[in-house]
């Protein structure tokens, strides 16, 4: 199968260039400088004039709640959501039920993606305050690393035991992906919130109870191990102004020039920001209300402009989604009864386009953070580049058209989306996972399957 894309805009590794890229079956079997068509046969020929041709979009950090959380979402579903979205290729999350904390529910996970999921797929292997022994049996070639909450979260899968911590850091030769957040700094916050204002505070308080401080000492703490114990530490979903000062900054010449980031002794440590919460901020509540609450929770707008700043300076290494439906009726109530979480995998990308509109970041450097650094931080085998001999997941995005977020293109299965009644001027056209497009024109090929993905 010979497949032509051409007459697109290529953005790729700090370039971009007008020109055409052959596939063959599932790979990039040439990529074209020039931007005329190259004469030859092909079995599909794909006009993308008016179009950017990015690599597919790597997002680290989803819960597409498969198994044991299916009434809200399950890989079918979310997966379809991913590909409509430009995404190629998720990890998973473990806080499902069953946990991913044993063998067997990582091996029934990958089981159920092998039959389910439209996009490629990896999942995490969660920690608890027993489980290091197992680190020496999980197959590097088949996980990205080791999930790790350091506060409380959805899911109940707390490791809050200094011991733990310690022999999780020194033991994992993965990395090391926490959720930074002092449960102890909560609960009395939460407290605190109750007695002034009842039982269940409004939304409006939950950058007061998930507040700064919870994050920052959370986060201090697993620098302060991933540097002790020399263990490659990713924090995810950063959200305040002050948790940056505890990271590096990395020139763009080194992650935008170099085929993997060189991170030495001492600094092996990277953050991932979230779409949400480079989007939104407090003042959003009065609109949004517990649409967007999650944890950790948005917070202000100097935090906010805080990650935008750092997505340019290297101290914000990669941008994840933290998807995580419920249901509109789970999300009822305030601080203490709505849960926390929201989908957006399916307008990840185009959210970060107008972004880029707006002048945040470069389309250059959104394709760094979204597709190519995802792939160098875990190591991912021949996927985030538009490179010759790798698997052809590619999006193309086309400007300048106008349209709306409505319910009927919403395909999570939660049914609901905090951007509905958002308007882009970017539209996601086609995407192609290993060769095959799997989105166009506003329908999911649901007779694909996607495939597992490797590490190192």
């Amino acid at each position: 199968m010979r497949t032509l894309i051409q007459g697109g805009t290529l953005v790729n590794e700090g370039k971009l260039f007008e020109g055409s890229i052959l596939i063959e079956d599932s790979r990039i079997a040439r990529i074209y400088t020039e931007p005329h068509t190259p004469e030859a046969s092909y079995d599909e020929l794909i006009d993308a004039s008016g179009c950017f041709v990015l690599p597919g979009v790597i997002d680290d950090h989803v819960h597409f709640r498969e198994p044991g959380l299916t009434a809200k979402a399950d890989i079918e579903s979310e997966s379809r959501a991913a590909a409509a979205g430009g995404v190629t290729t998720y990890f998973d999350m473990p806080n499902t039920v069953p946990q991913t904390t044993t063998l067997e529910a990582l091996e029934e996970k990958f089981a159920l993606a092998a039959r389910k999921s439209h996009v490629n797929y990896a999942f995490f292997f969660g920690a608890t305050n027993d489980n290091v022994e197992l680190f020496p049996q999980l197959d590097a070639h088949r996980i990205p690393g080791i999930k790790l909450f350091m506060g409380s979260s959805t899911g109940n899968m707390l490791v809050d035991r200094r011991e733990a911590l310690e022999k999780i850091f020194a033991s994992s030769t993965l990395p090391i992906m926490t959720h930074c957040e002092d449960t102890d700094i909560i609960n009395r916050n939460m407290a605190e919130a109750i007695q002034k204002y009842g039982v269940d505070p409004k939304v409006t308080h939950h950058p007061e109870i998930r507040s700064e401080e919870a994050c920052y000492e959370s986060t201090k703490l697993a620098v302060e191990l991933a540097k002790k114990h020399d263990a490659r530490l990713h924090i995810a979903h950063l959200t305040t102004a002050k948790e940056l000062e505890l990271l590096p900054t990395r020139s763009l010449s080194l992650s935008m020039g170099a085929r993997s980031l060189s991170l030495s002794k001492g600094t092996n440590i990277t953050a991932e920001a979230t779409v949400s919460h480079l989007y939104f901020y407090d003042r959003d509540y009065t609109a949004l209300g517990t649409r967007i609450k999650c944890n950790p929770a948005i917070k202000t707008q100097r935090d906010r402009d805080a990650l935008r700043e750092a997505l340019n300076d290297g101290r914000i290494a990669v941008i994840g989604t933290d998807h995580a439906p419920h249901l509109l009726s789970q999300k009822e109530g305030g601080c203490q009864k709505a849960a926390s979480g929201m989908p957006m995998i399916q307008f990840s990308l185009v959210t970060m386009l107008e972004l880029v509109d707006q002048g945040v970041l470069s389309i250059e450097r959104l394709v760094e953070l979204m597709c190519h650094n995802p792939a160098r931080l875990f190591e991912v085998r021949q996927r985030g580049f538009l490179r010759e001999g790798y698997q052809a997941d590619i999006v193309l995005v086309r400007p300048d058209t106008g349209w709306t977020v409505t319910k009927d293109v919403i395909q999570s299965k939660c049914g609901w989306s905090p951007m509905e009644g958002h308007m882009y001027l970017w539209r996601v056209e086609r995407t192609l996972c290993n060769g095959h497009t799997v989105y166009q024109q506003g329908r999911v090929d649901t007779s694909y399957i996607g495939q597992p993905v490797t590490f190192r």
